[in-house]
């Protein structure tokens, strides 16, 4: 069938738009209404899997290669629509951005770390958008700039900076970039001595190179062109071109992530295998570049680990036979047998052990307990074992950058709602505890905001965690307030209760701050994790609205004036909410949300699909399918009124497609029944993360917290 008038119903001036009513959406024009919405046309696409067909009138918004004439006019028009729309609080959202970027501190830097005699940093400078990679000799000497990101930058629309690393000699780089935003990036080389690029280029890879000791080898991760998925190690030798370059690894299992790494000592290149309930570590002595990697422990189904190396030995992080996991210890020779693991702490079902730091003459641990993040330091064999405190409801600590096996010190971070982060050093043998630089926030003052931890009630008896933050002087509990609620809940990822420059300017009229630590993240350890994905997904839904309510009924919030934020797999989240419980929320943001999710998880050429079946579930299994078709947001929209809704994607996005959010909003259009906003905004330069440079990020959320206050009536 030919798409005909795929962009219709698009008015562009008052004048000329005489009717009242959109009989595509059944929303009402209102009079104040520059144009009226685009109005996607309807072209009957059949799918049939396990005896159900569904008709997915809006499937020809799919263009893979971002290049139809007409997908591209039906973006735009959107896109005018939305502007035109956003007119009334375009100041406002501009007001936001300055007052965001005016927290941030011009001339910054990280605090230095050593590494082979060298203090290695990053720094940003005035109005440009990116760093620069330096290192000194000593603290006081004279600064060697790597590499200023701001020249590679310019010109460019977008720019992501991958991973940097210096070759163990201290002579060369390797930097990737992206310059696209579909995180493909290509691979250079720079001699740090004449500061000259070698004609080495290395295209389609993940940004990493992982450098042989002899500083004339390297590994990286090349891409699948059409999942891109990184499923090939390959080995480059300076100076030949990449069509000599060495394939050493192929995954054969569409379900994993590669990744690679090298131990804290420099001894060993490591290659990581990842799916979402099974891992597999392979060791490569970083000395013999032309060898083969060798698995520490090949992989058995739901087995989870992670090593670090002490001389000859391995601390291995498992959760074989302990679900939070727990740390067991074996020397280099015996890693394939298990019966010879010996265990250092011990599994215990209220802790998540997080990760681990191996140092010569100490054990660090950072955990999770109840919800809160802890550290602490044992001896190396896990004795003596002693807690670094802190005094907040809210927040969280997590282990820094520590690059010598020897330090008597280890670096962390800490950050709260209410505490910009900050980056301690605490001797391990004293106990003594030094700050080192905190972030300075110009205009902050921590004692003016108050934070809180939440367990609140979900439908089934759990308890859900929840972080809340508001400023004392605008908050009454006495459901007066307005709400901002964000959630995300999946793949063990935990949106922790850490500082945020934006969400000051919501603080600061008089708006609550919650994050929902909804099932599916990890915040009560594994088991939350569990009870969030495949046939349990529902429940991070329900805890969401749950929440809602419990912060409503308690007075935190005030009824019809909660909104709710998600982003990605968060977008899935405040999707499926927004069928199932429209009433509770003013307003929604969508942000590159995942909300055609049966379609998707059925196409195996679709990055993200087949490598998180046992995240969501595989639809080419009945019970799979049915499920997750009983929540879907797309399959799921209904002829029923809507909040508010902005939803936002960029063109490029590797991670969620464009046209899911497309689609969704197209449908939205047909079937809604209310007179509220819906907009849709691509970013038609960008991809998953949205704009680069540190204050072009500030754009988009500028434009999310302009459109909710507008609603709230707090320009």
């Amino acid at each position: 069938m030919k798409r005909q008038a795929l962009v219709a119903g698009v008015c562009l001036m008052v004048s000329a738009c005489s009717h009242n009513i959109d009989k595509h959406s059944g929303a009402l024009a209102r009079e104040d209404a520059v144009p009226l919405a685009p109005v996607a046309a309807k072209v009957p696409y059949e799918m049939t899997h396990h005896g159900v067909t569904r008709v997915d009138d809006y499937y020809w918004l799919r263009d893979d290669d971002r290049a139809d004439a007409d997908v591209i006019a039906h973006l735009n028009a959107e896109n005018a629509y939305a502007e035109a729309r956003m007119t009334p609080w375009k100041g406002l959202k501009d007001k936001l951005f300055a007052e965001m970027t005016a927290r941030m501190v011009k001339d910054d830097s990280s605090v230095p770390y050593l590494w082979n005699g060298q203090y290695y940093y990053r720094r940003v400078e005035g109005d440009r958008e990116y760093p620069i990679i330096a290192r000194k000799a000593s603290l006081d000497g004279a600064e060697e700039v790597l590499l200023d990101a701001n020249e590679r930058a310019a010109g460019q629309e977008f720019y992501s900076l991958g991973n940097v690393s210096v070759s163990a000699d201290g002579k060369l780089l390797a930097f990737g970039e992206d310059l696209l935003s579909r995180r493909i990036y290509k691979l250079y080389f720079k001699d740090l001595a004449s500061g000259a690029l070698l004609d080495d280029v290395l295209e389609n890879t993940e940004g990493e190179a992982v450098w042989a000791n002899d500083g004339k080898h390297v590994f990286y991760i090349a891409k699948d062109p059409q999942t891109l998925l990184g499923y090939q190690v390959y080995r480059h030798r300076l100076g030949t071109p990449q069509s000599e370059d060495v394939l050493v690894y192929e995954e054969a299992d569409d379900s994993f992530y590669i990744g690679l790494g090298k131990t804290l000592d420099g001894s060993r290149i490591l290659l990581f295998h990842e799916s979402t309930t099974t891992t597999e570590v392979q060791l490569l002595d970083a000395d013999q570049p032309l060898g083969n990697f060798t698995p520490f422990l090949p992989r058995e189904e739901g087995h989870e680990y992670a090593i670090a190396k002490l001389d000859d030995d391995y601390y291995v992080l498992t959760n074989w036979q302990a679900t939070n996991f727990r740390l067991m210890k074996v020397s280099g020779k015996d890693t394939a047998d298990k019966s010879r693991w010996q265990e250092v702490v011990p599994y215990n079902e209220q802790v998540r052990i997080e990760d681990m730091l191996l140092l010569k003459d100490a054990l660090v641990l950072q955990t999770r307990e109840a919800g809160a993040t802890h550290i602490r330091v044992y001896g190396p064999d896990g004795s003596q074992g002693r807690e670094i405190h802190f005094d907040e409801a809210a927040y969280v600590t997590w282990l820094g950058t520590n690059r010598d096996q020897s330090a008597n010190t280890v670096r962390f971070g800490y950050s709260s709602l209410t505490t910009p982060d900050a980056t301690y050093e605490y001797n391990i043998h004293t106990g003594e505890r030094k700050l080192l630089k905190q972030l300075q926030v110009p205009g902050f003052e921590a004692g003016a905001y108050q934070s809180e931890r939440l367990m609140l009630p979900a439908r089934d008896g759990a308890l859900v965690p929840v972080s809340v933050v508001y400023r004392k002087d605008r908050f009454k509990k006495d459901g007066t307030n307005p709400l901002y609620q964000y959630g995300y809940g999946a793949y063990g990822s935990v949106v922790d209760p850490d500082f945020s420059l934006s969400a000051l300017s919501l603080l600061d009229r008089g708006v609550v701050y919650a994050i929902a630590h909804v099932r599916g993240g990890e915040m009560l350890g594994r088991p939350w994790y569990d009870a969030g994905r495949m046939f349990d997904k529902k429940n991070s839904f329900t805890d969401f609205i749950d929440v809602t309510d419990a912060l409503v009924n308690a007075g935190y919030g005030a009824k019809g004036k909660v909104v709710a934020s998600g982003a990605s797999a968060g977008g899935l989240l405040v999707g499926a909410v927004a069928n199932m419980a429209p009433d509770r929320y003013l307003a929604i943001h969508a942000g590159v949300p995942f909300v055609d999710v049966v379609t998707t998880m059925l196409d195996e050429s679709i990055p993200l699909t087949t490598n998180e079946y046992d995240e969501w579930g595989n639809p080419n299994e009945k019970p799979s399918f049915d499920y997750m078709l009983s929540y879907s947001p797309y399959d799921n929209v209904a002829r029923q009124p809507y909040p508010h809704l902005l939803v936002t994607t960029g063109l490029h996005d590797s991670q969620v497609q464009y046209f899911e959010p497309a689609k969704w909003v197209a449908k939205l259009r047909e079937l809604k029944t209310d007179n509220n906003e819906l907009l849709l905004v691509t970013d038609m330069e960008a991809g998953h993360g949205g704009k680069s440079g540190r204050y072009r990020q500030f754009e988009d959320t500028a434009l999310e917290f302009a459109f909710f206050l507008h609603l709230w009536g707090l320009e």
